[in-house]
């Protein structure tokens, strides 16, 4: 067994999580342009409430995005200089997927839509198969307009979940999206609690990186703060 801490400050919220053997104890806050100074204060507290330090961990897992460029960069920096300093391998984990596997309870077995709010009149999104099992990317991320996403959605689906931020967009997403929403959620945030859920299946099946090639996802060429 292992055990894996994962960061995540991809939006306005601020989260930290233990995976101890399958067991996740997460810290989260929404703390709008607070990440800096709050992110390492949650993880010290977090392991010095597990009596736990980084020499006992056996990997620091992250939100690798999309998201804000700003908060990416917190969270690889901070990964980064866990790791390095205890000689630990990195998970990088989709912050889509994180917000699609939320709905594991909500929802039947099926296709999830997940999506951020990019700023500058975009969003992120990406689709997702969630089944017993967890969760299987459909597709790659991308970043477009609300008025640009592909159609038809994969596999032509007739019915999927959506969630996440993107869907203040809802309105002007093609009728392909707006008609087939079976269940929506706007409030759900990418969390760490998730995160290191999903990165123990990954360092199980070896899907690590050395702390020098962490490497955030922004998907945009053009920096946004958020």
């Amino acid at each position: 067994m292992s055990v894996i801490l994962a960061i995540d400050t991809s939006t306005q919220a601020c989260s930290c999580a233990l995976n101890r053997d399958g067991e996740i104890s997460e810290t989260f806050a929404v703390v709008p342009r607070q990440h800096a100074g709050k992110l390492l204060p949650m993880i010290s507290d977090l392991l010095k409430s597990h009596g736990l330090s980084y020499e006992n961990l056996d990997a620091v897992a992250y939100g690798q995005g999309p998201g804000s460029f700003t908060g990416l960069r917190i969270a690889a920096g901070v990964t980064q200089g866990i790791a390095f300093g205890a000689g630990l391998p990195v998970i990088p984990v989709s912050t889509l997927a994180s917000q699609a596997m939320q709905l594991r309870n909500a929802i039947d077995p099926g296709l999830v839509f997940s999506t951020l709010d990019a700023r500058i009149d975009e969003v992120y999104y990406a689709f997702f198969r969630l089944d017993p099992q967890g969760i299987e990317a459909v597709g790659e991320a991308g970043l477009c307009k609300p008025e640009a996403l592909p159609v038809p959605v994969p596999g032509n689906a007739e019915c999927f979940a959506a969630v996440g931020s993107g869907l203040a967009y809802q309105e002007r997403m093609p009728a392909t999206y707006r008609d087939c929403f079976v269940y929506t959620d706007s409030e759900v945030h990418p969390r760490a609690g998730v995160m290191a859920e999903l990165a123990a299946g990954m360092l199980a099946a070896g899907q690590t990186q050395l702390p020098e090639d962490v490497n955030p996802v922004y998907l945009r060429d053009k920096v946004t703060h958020g």
